[in-house]
């Protein structure tokens, strides 16, 4: 049996082949845009693709869909409007085409937004938009790593989503333009807002100039800004330890507001880039003793995304109808 899990990420495309053992790899943004690569081509030198079972994929925001389902029943590749996203290459979009029309069995897993059922009502009267669907694959990963009913997962990297589990069903979730700060992304403060209302930017540039970047003064592509930013710390740059400081300090924030809404916690699962980060600075070790006293604290693996999305594939092939409180069409 062979299952693939796609993860639609802000750097490239990552892919997960589970069968007897895993195997990843992941393909830039900018190779996919420009016709460089081909997922399908990547996916036919590891595996027959007659071979698949299942796959499952995510794609974009996942905001027009509130159940996993397969690809063809979804319209307009299940997102509203590609709008307000960050920086759009097309990578993504032609991944989606490529499988969409490849004949192999995928499922495409929705985002976390306001029609999401299983999320507190009052997540949902709040915010219109929680967490790109990436996010329930890499909170699956979690809950089946850690055996965990409750707990909070970050996922850390160009931006940063936290994200609420209770009794096994995703209840709440904090987008990246709302809450804390990854390396690109980050909330649009006051001074951004003001920007945006006299026309010298746009609300997306100001989005994907909010995270550490904006700190450390880094204006390069999304694919060098963690490198130059771990470049400049290796540097002895103050603003680039002033930058991975404070990132660290707002998700700190984040983890504790929403253990505070909670009815308990039996760990916190740092994942991500950065989240799983040891050097050259131990994102993870500072992050770990700042929110250690609300429960015990893992780190899983930077692939659990696209991991999460295979292990989805795999259990909704052997019946599983409900992952984390998001119901399955087949």
């Amino acid at each position: 049996m062979v299952f693939v899990g796609m993860d639609h990420g802000t750097t490239g495309v990552s892919f997960t082949i589970l069968g007897d053992d895993a195997e990843h790899f992941k393909i830039g943004r900018e190779d996919l845009s420009t016709g460089r690569a081909s997922a399908l081509d990547e996916l036919k030198d590891r595996v027959p693709l007659n071979e698949i079972d299942l796959m499952a994929i995510t794609y974009a925001m996942g905001d027009a869909i509130s159940t996993i389902k397969p690809i063809e029943r979804v319209k307009n590749r299940g997102i509203i409007s590609i709008g307000g996203a960050g920086k759009v290459t097309g990578g993504g979009t032609a991944v989606y085409s490529e499988i969409e029309s490849s004949g192999i069995p995928t499922l495409l897993i929705p985002g976390l937004h306001r029609n999401t059922p299983c999320l507190d009502e009052r997540f949902r009267a709040a915010y219109s938009h929680h967490a790109s669907p990436e996010k329930v694959s890499i909170c699956y990963n979690a809950y089946l790593e850690t055996g965990w009913e409750n707990m909070i997962v970050s996922d850390i990297s160009s931006n940063t989503v936290t994200m609420l589990i209770q009794d096994g069903r995703i209840v709440g979730a904090m987008d990246a333009c709302v809450g804390a700060m990854g390396v690109i992304h980050g909330p649009l403060d006051l001074e951004m807002l003001r920007k945006i209302d006299d026309g010298e930017k746009t609300a997306n540039e100001c989005f994907s100039h909010a995270g550490a970047v904006k700190i450390a003064g880094i204006d390069t592509k999304v694919s060098r800004a963690r490198e130059e930013l771990l470049e400049m710390y290796l540097a002895g740059r103050d603003e680039a330890r002033l930058a991975l400081d404070t990132m660290m300090m707002t998700i700190a924030m984040e983890i504790w507001g929403l253990a505070g809404i909670s009815s308990g916690i039996d760990g916190i699962v740092l994942t991500g880039s950065v989240g799983a980060m040891r050097e050259p600075y131990d994102f993870h070790g500072k992050l770990k003793d700042m929110v250690k006293e609300i429960a015990d604290v893992r780190c899983t693996d930077p692939t659990s995304g696209s991991m999460g999305s295979a292990q989805i594939a795999r259990d909704i092939y052997n019946g599983k109808r409900e992952i984390l409180g998001i119901e399955v069409e087949v």
